[in-house]
C-alpha cells in the first residue's frame, strides 16, 4: 500500500476525526524531514483532486462523497455535458450553466444537485476541475479586423477559441490549424489560445485525415533515437539467431491476409494425426527479440500501444524497418516465431499443446478472397496452389468445429458489415462497400481466437502475473432496453442474470428475418467495452473463462507483453524479482493499452465518418433503398447497402405529424397511421451533406 491509500485509508475511516498535518504524520509513523516532505505533497496532492479538504483550522477532512463524486467530463456541441463516474451505472447530466469551465474530457468533481426521476437522470453542477484533459484543439481558423477565432473540429468543445492577432501566425481564413490553449473559459469569456501549427487549408487533399490525426494526437513520426537502435539491424534472420530454437521450417505452412497486407504477425499450420486429430500449429512474429522492454524502442511502442489503421493510412506501432521487414512473416525466407502448437479432437477441444521459441519458413503468402475462392472450387488457383488445397479443406473442416464448440458454449457472434473505403491518388472517396467476411478471414479468426484462449489458460494456471482481454457482462439498462425492444418483435430475453447463451439463442431465432440486423446491432450496443486486465475476468461476448491477445504482438504491445512473459517463463528467466518487476508493470499496460486502444478506435471512426460524407457531396439527389437503423425523438436513422448512414429529421416528415413511440420503437403518422419501424426498407433522397459534422441528412422518397 502506497502512502496516498494509507492516507486515505486512515481519513476515510468510520471513526476518523480531523487531524492536523503533526497528528498526522505521528499516527502515519512520519519522522524523517524527507518523510515529512513527501507528505505534505501528498496531502497537497488529495486536495487537488478533491480527496481530501483541509478546515480553516488547518485540519485534514474527508470529502462528503454522499453525493460529490469524481469524474470525466463528455462535452456536448449545445454546451451542456455528461459526467462519466467510475462504478455509477448511470452518467450525470450538467446544464450548461453549472459545467464550471470544463472542457470536454476534463476530470471533474461533480455535486449532484438534483436526483434522478423517472426517464431523467440525474443532474449535476462541476464545483472543480481537477485535470485538463487537452492543452491542444484542432479547428478551422476565422479571421476577423482585429482578432480571430478557431472553430473546433471536434463537436464536444462548444465554444469557440479567441485567438489574439499576436498569436495568429500565418493563418488565414479556412486554415486548419492546431491551437494551444493558454487561458481556460471563465463565467462567460470563451478559452484564449495560440495557433502553433497550419495544416494548410480545409479544402486542401490530405488535410482533412491530418485533422483528425492531430486532433487525436496520434504519433505519427519515429524519434531519432528509435531509429538509432534499429539502423544495424539486417532485412534477414542472422544466421546467430537461429539457434537454440524448434526448428520448423520444413513445416508446411502459409500466411492468409488481406490483399494490402504488409505487417503479417501469423502463419498456420496444419497436419491430421494417425488417429484422425487436427495439430494445428499458430506461429507468431517473435517481435520482442527485436523490441527490448527497457530500450527507446520498447518504450516508444508502449507510447503508442496500438497500430492505428486509417482509411487513407496506417500508423504503426513499430517502425517499417520492423513491422513490414524483418518482424513480418513474409514468404520464403526464415523468420523467429512464438509459436502454439495444439492437438485438437473433433470436438474441436484442445487436449494438448506446446509453447515453444521457433524457427519458420513461411511457404506462400495467401489472400482471403484466394483461399476462399479455392475452398469455392476455382479452377486456376487450385492448380497454382496445388500442394495447399488439401490443407485448405481440412483447415475449413477444422474450423466449423471450432466454431461449432464455441457456440455450443453461448459464444456470441454478431457478424455485423463493416465499411471499406476506397480512395483514388488524392484521397478522394470512390467507392465505400461492406468487407466480405468469406470462410478464409473465419478460418484465420478461429485459429486466433483458438490460440489466444490455450495460451490463457496455460499462464493463468501457471500464476504468473499476465495481461489478459476481459469483457463484462452487459450492462443492467441497456439489457432492460434490449428486451424491451425485441419484445415488439416477439423475441423474450429470460433470466436475471443473461447468459450469452440466452442472447445467442435470439439471434439464432432472429436468423434470415427482416429485423435480425438490427436485432444484432442492439446487441452489440448493449456490450460493455472488452478492455486488457491484470485479472483474469473471462470474457462474456465469447463465453470464454480465459482469454488473451498473443496473437499480433506487430501491431498490438498487450500481445508484446504477453510474449515477453512467456519467453521469461520458456527460458527460466521467471524468478521472484521478475514476478514483483511484472505485477507492477502488468496493471500499466493493460490501462495504457485499453486507453490507446479507444483513442486508434474512435480516431478511425472518424475517418470512415468523415470518407462517407464526402463520398455523398455530390450525390445529392440522389435517391436510393436503405435500412431504418436507429429511431430517436428527432429522426430516423437509415444505413444504406453500402454501409453510409443518414438521419431523416423528424422536422422534415412533411407528409404527416408523425409521434415517436418509445415502448414500439415505432414513428406513426396521426392522419395517414403511417407507421416507421426498425428494420425496415425505405427510399430516401440525399438531402444534405455536412463535412464539418461528418453528417448527412436524408429526406423520404414516396414510392410512385
Amino acid at each position: 500500500m502506497n502512502l496516498e491509500e494509507r492516507v486515505l485509508e486512515i481519513i476515510n475511516h468510520k471513526d476518523y476525526s480531523p487531524m492536523k498535518f503533526k497528528e498526522l504524520s505521528i499516527v502515519l509513523g512520519v519522522k524523517e524531514q524527507k518523510d515529512r516532505d513527501k507528505l505534505s505533497l501528498c496531502m497537497d496532492k488529495l486536495i487537488t483532486r478533491g480527496k481530501v479538504i483541509k478546515t480553516k483550522r488547518g485540519k485534514y477532512d474527508k470529502v462528503n462523497t454522499v453525493n460529490t463524486f469524481e469524474g470525466k467530463f463528455i462535452g456536448h456541441a449545445k454546451g451542456f455535458g455528461f459526467v462519466v463516474v467510475e462504478g455509477r451505472d448511470e452518467d450525470i447530466f450538467v446544464p450548461k450553466e453549472y459545467i464550471n469551465t470544463a472542457m470536454n474530457e476534463d476530470t471533474v468533481i461533480v455535486k449532484i444537485t438534483k436526483e434522478a426521476s423517472g426517464d431523467k437522470r440525474c443532474e449535476g453542477e462541476i464545483t472543480k476541475v481537477l485535470e485538463r484533459a487537452i492543452n491542444q484543439v484542432v479547428g478551422t481558423f476565422q479571421e476577423s479586423e482585429r482578432f480571430g477565432f478557431v472553430i473546433a473540429d471536434s463537436k464536444k468543445i462548444s465554444q469557440d477559441i479567441f485567438i489574439p492577432n499576436k498569436f495568429k501566425k500565418a493563418a488565414m481564413t479556412g486554415h486548419k490549424v492546431v491551437v494551444e490553449i493558454l487561458k481556460w473559459p471563465e463565467g462567460n469569456k470563451s478559452p484564449e489560445g495560440r495557433i502553433v501549427e497550419i495544416l494548410g487549408h480545409k479544402d486542401d487533399p490530405g488535410v482533412d485525415i491530418m485533422s483528425i490525426i492531430r486532433e487525436y494526437d496520434l504519433p505519427i513520426e519515429f524519434p531519432n533515437y528509435v531509429f538509432a537502435e534499429i539502423e544495424d539491424l539486417d532485412d534477414e534472420v542472422a544466421e546467430g539467431e537461429k539457434y537454440g530454437r524448434m526448428d520448423l521450417r520444413n513445416t508446411k505452412m502459409v500466411t492468409i491476409d488481406g490483399a494490402d497486407a504488409k505487417d503479417l504477425d501469423d502463419a498456420v499450420s496444419l497436419e491430421i494425426l494417425d488417429n484422425g486429430m487436427y495439430k494445428l500449429g499458430v506461429h507468431i512474429a517473435d517481435v520482442t527479440h527485436y523490441v527490448k522492454e527497457k530500450t527507446e524502442l520498447g518504450k516508444e511502442a508502449l507510447r503508442r500501444a496500438t497500430s492505428v489503421y486509417l482509411v487513407d493510412r496506417v500508423i504503426p506501432m513499430l517502425p517499417r524497418k520492423l513491422s513490414n521487414g524483418l518482424c513480418s512473416l513474409n514468404a520464403n525466407t526464415d523468420r523467429l516465431a512464438l509459436s502454439c502448437i495444439m492437438t485438437i479432437n473433433s470436438k474441436g477441444e484442445v487436449i494438448d499443446h506446446e509453447i515453444a521459441e521457433t524457427l519458420i519458413h513461411v511457404d506462400e503468402r495467401m489472400t482471403y478472397v484466394d483461399v476462399d475462392k479455392i475452398l469455392k472450387g476455382d479452377e486456376a488457383l487450385s492448380d497454382r496452389y496445388k500442394d495447399f488445397v488439401d490443407m485448405f479443406k481440412k483447415m475449413k473442416e477444422l474450423s466449423d468445429v471450432i466454431r461449432a464448440n464455441r457456440g455450443v458454449r453461448g459464444a456470441l457472434d454478431f457478424d455485423l458489415p463493416e465499411s471499406k473505403v476506397i480512395l483514388d491518388e488524392n484521397g478522394k472517396p470512390i467507392e465505400i462497400k461492406a468487407y466480405d467476411r468469406n470462410d478464409a478471414t473465419k478460418i484465420i479468426e478461429d485459429f486466433m481466437l483458438i490460440a489466444n484462449e490455450t495460451v490463457a489458460e496455460d499462464f493463468f494456471w501457471q500464476g504468473v502475473p499476465f495481461v489478459y482481454r476481459s469483457h463484462d457482462v452487459p450492462d443492467s439498462e441497456k439489457l432492460g432496453n434490449l428486451r424491451a425492444f425485441i419484445k415488439s418483435f416477439g423475441y423474450t430475453i429470460k433470466g436475471a442474470e443473461v447468459h450469452p447463451k440466452e442472447l445467442q439463442r435470439v439471434l439464432k431465432e432472429a436468423e434470415g428475418k427482416e429485423e435480425e440486423l438490427i436485432i444484432r446491432r442492439l446487441m452489440l450496443r448493449a456490450m460493455k467495452q472488452a478492455k486488457y486486465t491484470e485479472t483474469n475476468d473471462e470474457h462474456y461476448g465469447l463465453a470464454a473463462e480465459y482469454y488473451c491477445h498473443f496473437t499480433s504482438p506487430i501491431r498490438r504491445y498487450p500481445d508484446l507483453q504477453i510474449h515477453r512473459i512467456i519467453k521469461d517463463v520458456l527460458n527460466g528467466r521467471m524468478n521472484k524479482k521478475r514476478m514483483e518487476a511484472l505485477a507492477e508493470i502488468t496493471p500499466k499496460v493493460a490501462d495504457e493499452s485499453s486507453k490507446k486502444e479507444r483513442r486508434a478506435e474512435e480516431a478511425e471512426r472518424d475517418t470512415i465518418k468523415l470518407k462517407k460524407a464526402e463520398y455523398m457531396l455530390d450525390k445529392i439527389g440522389n435517391v436510393y433503398e436503405g435500412t431504418i437503423s436507429g429511431l430517436t425523438n428527432w429522426g430516423m436513422y437509415v444505413e444504406l447497402e453500402n454501409t453510409v448512414e443518414g438521419l431523416v429529421r423528424v422536422t422534415e416528415m412533411t407528409d404527416d405529424f408523425y409521434v415517436y413511440n418509445e415502448d414500439s420503437h415505432t414513428y406513426i403518422g396521426e392522419r395517414t397511421k403511417n407507421v416507421y419501424k426498425l428494420g425496415q426498407k425505405i427510399k430516401v433522397k440525399v438531402l444534405r451533406v455536412n463535412l464539418l459534422e461528418k453528417t448527412i441528412d436524408f429526406d423520404l422518397e414516396e414510392d410512385e
